[in-house]
Order: structure tokens, then sequence, then C-alpha cells
């Protein structure tokens, strides 16, 4: 039965600590507390004289700011516990809607909870309506929590039970302590507690508190550091759970798509209504579901109804959000998402407002030369992400030579805020396995042998406010990318040997040559990574799929050499020209590139015969002709026999154009290891250039 408690019982329960060897130690711990002096502020305020209270009886302006607020809004003061609901469908309901919480802070209130036997302290999970989901720690405290309700089903509110560690955390939003006579309500002053919000990593919203809790003598001004560091364990968690979710939800619609094409606009919600992905919205829809402010501006929410809330999906949409088709996404038979589907008609595009290019924009897209459908595409998708702040990383995909970095640069000229925004590119298959943690992230003095004395920082330090350009990222050894997921995620880095963080800001562009997908199938790449890289993601074609572009391509080279070393344009005849069309083009524009270098270098005079191409481009319109049906056993007896070492360079060179000069994929398919692909290279004479 709750009772009156009178002066004199507030007294000695605040001062059972000050008794015995412990006598004056909450004094020393914490200069700023002064139990006589915080009480008769409280009896001052209680009785009307505000002002009085804060001029003569000083205490911390959070408890004094709290106290005006529990005063102004009713609280009684003489409540000695909090509202609690401990009907058992009523907890179960709670602990479900709050699974995902309680998910994240299981490892880290297991961890704890062991060590708080014994110590007169207890660890509380609340949500963020301050309903307690969660309790851990000394038996003999969790016991005596219960007399004023701080167990699970309590609500500790500041609006409902007054100034605490729990619902002043959830006012504040920030970490705070509540030591003893500095609760509102005097059933609560002989405990003391330590709160610290938890943030949904998502839109940093407060989702939760966790705190420690106990009578007055466990007090620390360190407890409220414990309780943060807790508090991020558990936003980690969050983290991490949020981006497995992505990844199902996205694999859930990839083994769908329904009625989906690559141009048209996409985004993914999960089922509490976030929007976890999205790809190529057209301006109208994104400029409807544009982020709302908040601290980590990763995205807003849609408010979506309980029940069957994808059926009433389109209803939820923002006032001007033009139809759509929205499609349930289903993990294990269970409803967990939906995707969104903007398609890319005649009419959407026609709506959507062009944007000019910046001079630095225009410049870097006039630096890739062609004119083909392919090409332009990729161009303008490259230009739209790079005037768009949203999209963080991009990775572009194409074989060997066809001009990636080209794209890198691109996204950085639209990028740029100032004139020395960096642009940095490290190219991942050249470096060694050991050292990729020191590249990609730095490293302090001494933190390996043969690590700099001064510390070194690494890529991500280096490109902060810029661009990072990572070519080949499929050569990422499988244990550096969780690290690298982590920075795109946290956008902080941390040094090997040091726990700083390190904010950075860093718009990443990755490329690779290999099949990403492929290579996630096969247990070589981490599908997590994969999606966050790929947010957008730009193809790059193959010359040989670009048509009169190879001409183009052919005079913008021609051109630039003879003006570089001073020299005459080099004149090609029309079979040469043809023959340089059939030609396949395995190493791409790089290939063209060197070859007519090569030609400035060792032609004879300025005119270009067919006879003067490489073999392999001399006899490319022969292998465009069709073959006419001949008897395979007399074309067996007139084809000619080669020696073994004639068949050896033709199943290399064969090797090269099938894997588009990837030399790791060479190696493989040949099963030779890439030193001894490199000897033999140099032995056939087989140049580089072809690679």
């Amino acid at each position: 039965m709750k009772k009156d408690i009178g002066q004199d019982e507030i007294q000695v329960a605040t001062r059972r600590s000050r008794s015995g060897p412990e006598a004056g130690r909450l004094v020393s711990i914490n200069a700023d507390y002064d139990e006589r002096i915080t009480m008769r502020a409280w009896e001052t305020l209680l009785s009307g004289e505000a002002d009085a209270a804060c001029r003569r009886f000083p205490v911390r302006s959070l408890i004094h700011d709290s106290w005006s607020r529990c005063a102004t809004g009713g609280i009684d003061a003489q409540q000695g516990e909090a509202p609690i609901n401990s009907g058992k469908d009523e907890i179960e309901y709670l602990r479900r809607a709050n699974g995902d919480l309680l998910a994240a802070a299981r490892r880290s209130f297991a961890t704890i909870g062991r060590l708080l036997d014994g110590t007169g302290a207890m660890l509380v999970l609340a949500d963020g309506d301050g309903m307690l989901i969660d309790a851990i720690g000394d038996k003999k405290t969790i016991h005596d929590g219960m007399d004023i309700h701080l167990a699970i089903g309590g609500k500790w509110t500041e609006d409902v039970v007054g100034t605490n560690g729990i619902g002043t955390a959830l006012w504040t939003g920030e970490p705070v302590f509540v030591h003893a006579a500095e609760h509102f309500c005097a059933g609560i002053k002989s405990w003391t507690c330590a709160g610290s919000p938890i943030r949904d990593p998502f839109d940093g919203k407060v989702i939760g508190v966790v705190d420690l809790s106990g009578h007055p003598d466990i007090f620390r001004p360190h407890n409220t550091a414990l309780v943060a560091a807790a508090a991020r364990e558990i936003e980690k968690a969050l983290a991490d759970h949020q981006n497995a979710e992505r990844t199902r939800l996205l694999e859930a619609f990839i083994a769908s798509a329904p009625r989906y094409r690559h141009t048209d606009g996409l985004m993914i919600v999960d089922r509490r209504g976030r929007a976890i992905y999205r790809n190529n919205l057209p301006d109208y829809a994104a400029a409807v579901l544009a982020d709302e402010p908040s601290p980590q501006g990763h995205g807003r929410r849609l408010q979506l109804p309980e029940a069957d809330p994808v059926a009433t999906l389109a209803k939820a949409l923002p006032d001007g959000m033009p139809a759509c088709s929205v499609s349930p996404l289903k993990v294990d038979g269970d409803l967990r998402g939906a995707a969104l589907m903007f398609p890319s008609t005649r009419t959407a595009r026609a709506a959507r407002p062009s944007r000019p290019l910046s001079p630095h924009l225009r410049e870097a897209a006039a630096a890739i030369v062609g004119d083909s459908d392919a090409l332009l595409a990729a161009i303008d998708v490259a230009c739209r992400v790079a005037q768009s702040r949203e999209v963080t990383s991009l990775l572009i995909e194409g074989e060997t030579g066809v001009g990636k970095e080209l794209f890198a640069r691109l996204v950085h000229a639209g990028s740029r805020r100032t004139p020395n925004d960096p642009f940095i590119a490290m190219n991942c298959g050249a470096i060694t396995r050991e050292l990729f943690g020191s590249e990609l992230f730095g490293h302090v003095a001494g933190a390996f042998t043969g690590a700099s004395r001064e510390g070194k920082p690494g890529v991500f330090e280096l490109a902060n406010g810029g661009v990072l350009s990572l070519d080949e990222i499929g050569e990422l050894p499988l244990e550096i990318q969780p690290f690298l997921l982590r920075v795109l995620e946290e956008r902080v880095v941390h040094r090997v040997g040091d726990s700083r963080d390190r904010p950075v800001d860093v718009r990443l562009v990755a490329s690779t040559n290999r099949d990403l997908k492929q290579e996630v199938a096969a247990g070589r790449f981490r599908r997590d990574l994969y999606y966050r890289i790929g947010t957008v993601s730009i193809h790059v074609p193959p010359l040989r799929e670009r048509g009169a572009d190879v001409l183009l391509l052919l005079d913008h080279f021609n051109r630039k050499l003879a003006d570089r070393i001073g020299g005459t344009l080099l004149d090609f005849s029309d079979p040469a020209l043809e023959a340089l069309e059939a030609y396949r083009w395995p190493g791409n524009v790089r290939e063209l590139r060197n070859l007519v270098e090569r030609l400035h270098v060792l032609s004879r005079g300025d005119r270009v015969e067919v006879e003067d191409l490489p073999e392999e481009m001399a006899v490319s319109q022969h292998f465009q002709e069709p073959e006419k049906p001949v008897d395979t056993a007399a074309a067996a007896v007139e084809r000619p026999i080669l020696s073994f070492e004639e068949a050896e360079r033709q199943a290399v060179i064969n090797a090269l154009a099938a894997e588009g000069g990837n030399l790791s994929r060479v190696a493989r398919r040949l099963g030779i290891s890439r030193p001894t692909l490199y000897r033999k290279l140099d032995h056939f004479g087989i140049r580089r250039g072809f690679v």
C-alpha cells in the first residue's frame, strides 16, 4: 500500500551509504552534490519559490530544469513508485514490439550482467516510451527495485515519475546521472541511476535507454561512461542487424523482381517504413521522398499502418507522390517489407527537369570519347550520380582497359565543392595482402614491423572531402572486407593499432573487371559489401560493343600523340580502318591507345597499311567472314600442324581474349601461376598492351 513519505525518512534513506567505513565518500567523489543543499532546494521549489530555490540553493542546471518540468507538469512529489503494467499479455506484446532492441542488447547485457552480481547494481533497458523491457544484475537490487516498480513493465518517463536516469535521458537525448536526493519523487531518493539514450542508426531517433541503477553507495562518476559505452555497443549491433535485413530484402527483391527493368526507379522499405534502398528514382519522386534532416542524415520513414501495411502502402506515401507499383517482400514466409517501382516511361523522362552541368563536369565528360548509345547512357548515369549528394558509393563495372578511371574522375569533377577537394586512387591488385589494412586505413607509429615511425594516414583520410577510387576491388581480401563495410556505414576510420575515431567524408568509387555477383556466389566477396558499394552501378561497355567509337578514338589518340611528340598525323588506309573496326579489342581502349603509340614510333612513314598492324589485327577481317561448310576430315588434313610452342602461344592468346586480359583469371584458366604466366608472356613476345 502506498503511503506519504516523511522528510525524516527521505534523509535517513539517502544517508544510508554515509555510515561506517564508507562515510564521506559521496562528497569526495562528486563535489557538485551536497545532500543538504539539494534537499533544501527541492523543498523550496515545492513551496512555490522556484526562483529562490535556484538562487539560494544551487543544484546542477540539468536537475533544476528537470524539477521545473516536473513541477509544472503536476508530478506528485510524494510519489513512491512508477506505474507498472505487469500483465502477461502486455509484457509479451512489449517485448515482441521491441524485439530488435532486445536482440541488439543481448550480448552487452550478458557480458555486463555477469559482472554486476554482488555489486548492488542492476542494468535495465527501456524502450523509447520509457517502458522497461529487460533487467539484469545483482539479485538483491533487482528484488529491491520491485518496491518502486523498477522492473519489466514499469514506465519511467519524466512525465509520470519525475526526474530519473531513464526519463531525463529520454528528454535530453544525452547521457545523464541522477543521484539520490536529485530525484524529484520522494520515494526514489534512496536510489542513484545513470542512463544513456540509444539512437536508431537509421535516422538518429532515440529508441531506448540503458540505465545502471542501485542504492546511493554504488555512485561513481564513471557510471555514466559505462552506460554510454553500452549504448554505443547496442547501436552497433542494431546497425549490423539493419545491414543484414537490408541484404535479405534486396535478395528477396532480386528473387522476385516483378516486371522490373534496370531503367526503372526503385525504393525498398522495411516493415517499419524505413527507406533502406533507393536507386534511379525519378526526380519527381526523389523530391517528394527527400531525406528529412537528422543527425546522421540516413533517411526518412513512411508511416505505415500496423495491419496489412503493404496493401495500404500507396496511401501512406507523401502527398504529391505519383502512383507506383508496390510489391510485398517476404523473408522465410514473413512479410518484411515492400518494393516501390517507378516505371521509366517517356512521360516520366519528359517530366524530369534537366540539370545544367558544371564546367568541371562538362570538361570531365568531354574527356570520355565516344558517341555510342551504350557509352552515352553510362556517362549520363555518372553525371547524375556526380550531381547527387545522396549517393555516397558507386560501382563501375567493365573489362580491363575500358576507361573506368575516367568515370571515377567524372564523378569527382561533379562532386567538387572546392578546387582542392582530393581525388585519391588505389589499385587493390597492386597491394600485398599484409599491407591492405595499413594502406586503406593508415597506421600509428610502431603498429607493426616496418611501420613508419611517424605513423601514416590511409587513403580514406587522404581522400577526406573528396573521392576515393578503389580499382580492382574484387582483389580485396575477404578478411579486410568487413572493415571496409564498417567505414562506409559509420563514416569513421581507425588506423591500425589505434582506437581513435577519425571521421571521414568520402565518396567511394569502386571499379572491377570481375563479375562480382559470381564472386559473391563463390564466397570470395561479401554479399553485404557488394550491395553497399553497388547502390548505383555503371557498366562501361567494351570497345567491341561501341561500333564507330573505334574510329573516333583512333582519331583522338592519333591527334593527341602527334601533338605530344611534335609529329604529323598518321594516315590510315581504308583496309587498315576496316581491319581495326573488325578487330575484337580484348584490351579495349587501352589496347587501341597503345597501338597508336606503337605506330607513331615504329611506322616508316605517315601511311598505315594493313601490313603495318599487328598480326592478330591484320587477320581480324577474316575472322568475321562466315565459315563455309567443309569436310571435317579434309579440313583436318589441310590444317597446318603447329609446334608445341606455337600451340602454347596460341593458347595464351586465346585465354587472354576469353578473360578480357585479366591475368589472374587467365592463369587459373591455363592452370599455371601468375609468375609463370608473366614468363610466358615475355617468352612469346606477347605485348602487355594486348593485355
